[in-house]
């Protein structure tokens, strides 16, 4: 049984992207070009566990930092940068960016 939501590896990476990053390029959310997936994926992990932490408190803040250890941040990351390269037709943010399928790793 796949564990698969909407094109993304799960319903927590569909979700997250979808309120907290759709619609952003790497740019707004780093006020710069990443130098690859892994440091955007870090960043954007690291963005939304201070939000939960500043909104969130107690059971619901455990419930929320438990959902998100099923995201698969760099999946996140790499939609973002191929948009954002799309986008602006710079081409060179992927072919200079370190990525590597990390979805089979994580099952």
């Amino acid at each position: 049984m796949s564990n698969s939501y909407n094109g993304w590896t799960n319903y927590a990476t569909w979700r997250v992207h979808l309120e907290m990053y759709d619609g952003q390029s790497p740019r707004d959310i780093m006020g710069r070009r990443p130098h690859d997936f892994y440091e955007l994926a870090d960043v954007l992990k690291e963005q939304t566990q201070e939000f939960m932490e500043m909104e969130g408190k107690g059971l619901v803040l455990d419930y929320a930092l438990a959902f998100l250890s099923d995201v698969n941040w760099q999946e996140i990351a790499k939609h973002l940068m191929e948009a954002y390269a799309e986008e602006d037709e710079d081409e060179g943010v992927l072919e200079h960016a370190a990525w590597h399928d990390t979805s089979a790793e994580l099952e």
